[in-house]
């Protein structure tokens, strides 16, 4: 789950309750909330169970998911970057199909302004400079923007491309999400590498 939405289901748990104690008065208050526990109860039971993620591919080939948090162009990062996915030697990548995904990040002023357009924008930036950078390196990638949420995306991708291998890179601030990283590490069929990259090297 994303980290926004927990303030706001908070939030949506918390205030009705309140509202109804202090403009309804006890009575009504414990009824408003056990309608919302109720609620929350039944949301919870109609969850799909979250199973592995991922087709294993049928060409014999390497595919390789490379979902990055921010642009990686300085050359120490792309060597980084290239090694931890097994493309930094010679031929190694030239067999490879390899693929840079970058999540569109919505901030939250943005998400409730309903700009998503802008992150967007941001994440094809990153991964114009991404790709670009790789080819320098002799590293040909496609390119694609994903959902906000880096698993939901990465989801969403292995659904077309038959990833034997995801490499999540990461900004070094922490935002990457190391919840994300965990349920990937549990969920995918495929290989699973994470990579940090320090600030000071992007």
């Amino acid at each position: 789950m994303a980290p926004w939405k927990l303030p706001l289901i908070a939030l949506a748990i918390v205030v009705p309750i309140t509202a109804g104690f202090v403009l309804m008065g006890p009575g009504l208050g414990v009824l408003v909330a056990a309608v919302i526990v109720l609620g929350v109860v039944w949301l919870a039971a109609r969850q799909t169970p979250r199973g592995p993620i991922g087709t294993p591919a049928a060409d014999g080939r390497r595919h390789v998911l490379l979902t990055i948090a921010c642009a990686v162009e300085e050359p120490a990062a792309v060597q980084l970057l290239a090694e931890a996915a097994g493309l930094g030697g010679a031929g190694e990548a030239g067999d490879a199909s390899v693929l840079v995904l970058s999540p569109a990040r919505i901030g939250f002023l943005d998400r409730w302004m309903s700009d998503v357009e802008s992150s967007r924008q941001e994440a094809q930036r990153n991964l114009v400079a991404t790709v670009a950078a790789l080819a320098k390196a002799g590293i040909a990638a496609e390119a694609r923007v994903g959902d906000e949420d880096v698993v939901q995306a990465i989801e969403d991708q292995l659904q077309s491309f038959p990833a034997t291998e995801v490499v999540l890179v990461g900004d070094g601030t922490g935002e990457d999400d190391a919840a994300a990283a965990a349920e990937l590490e549990s969920r995918l069929r495929a290989e699973f590498r994470r990579v940090e990259l320090s600030p000071a090297g992007r």
